[in-house]
C-alpha cells in the first residue's frame, strides 16, 4: 500500500458532506432582511429573476430570453468518503442535483477546490478533480476551469450553471394540498458517513447512491407535469421539507413507515453513529412538528444527507410515495406511525 492510499480524508475535517453545513437556524437568521434578488448597477433585468433567495430554494434562476431560464448554484464540502475519486464523483453529483432538483439541465460547471498542500500530497487532489470531471461527462455537462486556494481543510465541489424552461421550473414553492410525496432515494447517508469517518468501514451501496444523478428523476417529473421539488441534502427529509411545506403554505404528512432506508441504517444508528447536523436539524424543525413516532426514528428522519435523492410533490414510477400535502394546518409537518 502507497503512503497516499494510506491517507484517510475524513479525518482531515471537523464535519463530512453535507453534515458540514451551517445550521438552518442560524442561516436564516444571518439570510433575514437581505434582497431576494436585484439587478446590477446599470443593468435593466429588473423582474427577470424567477427564483431567488426568499425562500431557500436549490439554486437562482434568471429568465432570459426565448423563454429560457438561466439556472445558477454553487456547492462544495468537506471529504464525505477517504477516497478521493469517489469524494469528487460524490461532490460533483450533489452540485450537479441542485439545477436538476429545479428542473433545469447542467450545461457548465467550474470547479471549487481548496486544499491544505502542507498536509495531503497534491496528487490526490487531482484525484478529486478527476472524479469530478467524470461526473459532469456522466451528465453532459461541461466542465472548465475554477478556482483553488491552500486552505487547512480539504474542501470540493463545483459553480454549476443550467438550463431549463423558465415557465416550468420545479419549485419548492409549489406544492399544492392533495399532492402525493415522492422520495428518490433512500435515506440512511448521514450516519453510514459518520460510521465510515469513525472507522473506516467502506459502505458501496452508500456511494452508488451519492454518485447517482438526480437526472432521470428531474426529467420524469417533468414529464408528469409536476411543478414542486427539492433535493434532500443537509437539512435531512424533515428539514427540507419543512422548507417546502412552509413556502407553499401547506403541510406536509410524512407516513415514517413508507419512507426507505440503506442496509445498516438502523444497525449504525443504534451503535451511536450520528452525525451533530442531524439532531441539528430536528431540533429547527421541532417547533413546526407535530409526530406520532419516538425520537430515534425523527432523527433518522432528519438525518443529514450528502447528495440525496428528490423529494417530489406527485408521484414518479418506480419511487416510493412516503406521504402526502395537504391544508396548512397547525404545524407544517406532521409525521405518522
Amino acid at each position: 500500500m502507497t503512503a497516499t492510499a494510506q491517507i484517510r480524508l475524513t479525518q482531515f475535517a471537523a464535519g463530512g458532506g453535507c453534515a458540514c453545513k451551517v445550521p438552518p437556524g442560524e442561516l436564516e437568521r444571518v439570510l433575514a432582511g437581505l434582497p431576494g434578488g436585484r439587478a446590477g448597477a446599470g443593468t435593466d433585468a429588473a423582474g427577470d429573476l424567477v427564483v431567488g433567495l426568499e425562500n431557500g430554494d436549490d439554486g437562482a434562476a434568471v429568465r432570459i430570453e426565448g423563454g429560457r431560464a438561466l439556472i445558477a448554484t454553487a456547492d462544495f464540502f468537506t471529504p464525505v468518503v477517504d477516497d478521493p475519486y469517489d469524494w469528487g464523483r460524490i461532490a460533483a453529483a450533489n452540485a450537479l442535483s441542485d439545477v436538476y432538483a429545479m428542473g433545469g439541465e447542467p450545461v457548465l460547471a467550474v470547479n471549487l477546490l481548496a486544499w491544505p498542500r502542507d498536509r495531503i500530497p497534491f496528487e490526490l487532489a487531482r484525484e478529486v478533480l478527476r472524479g469530478g470531471a467524470d461526473v459532469c461527462v456522466e451528465a453532459g455537462c461541461h466542465l472548465a476551469g475554477g478556482h483553488s486556494i491552500d486552505d487547512p481543510e480539504p474542501k470540493y465541489g463545483l459553480a454549476v450553471s443550467g438550463l431549463g424552461d423558465a415557465d416550468r421550473l420545479l419549485r419548492n414553492d409549489a406544492a399544492r394540498p392533495g399532492t402525493p410525496i415522492t422520495l428518490t432515494k433512500p435515506l440512511g447517508l448521514g450516519v453510514l458517513n459518520n460510521r465510515h469517518k469513525a472507522t473506516g468501514e467502506r459502505f458501496e451501496e452508500a456511494v452508488a447512491t451519492m454518485t447517482m444523478l438526480n437526472r432521470d428523476a428531474s426529467r420524469a417529473a417533468l414529464a408528469a407535469g409536476h411543478t414542486a421539488a427539492t433535493d434532500v441534502t443537509g437539512f435531512g427529509l424533515l428539514g427540507h421539507l419543512f422548507k417546502m411545506a412552509r413556502a407553499s403554505g401547506v403541510t406536509a404528512v410524512v407516513d415514517s413507515a413508507a419512507v426507505p432506508y440503506l442496509d445498516g441504517v438502523r444497525a449504525s444508528y443504534a451503535a451511536g453513529y450520528v452525525p451533530g447536523g442531524s439532531r441539528r436539524n430536528l431540533d429547527w424543525v421541532r417547533p413546526h412538528l407535530a409526530a406520532e413516532v419516538g425520537e430515534d426514528e425523527l432523527v433518522l428522519l432528519a438525518d443529514a444527507q450528502t447528495s440525496g435523492g428528490l423529494l417530489v410533490a406527485g408521484e414518479l414510477p418506480g419511487h416510493p410515495v412516503v406521504g402526502e400535502f395537504v391544508a396548512a394546518g397547525d404545524t407544517a409537518v406532521v409525521v405518522r406511525a
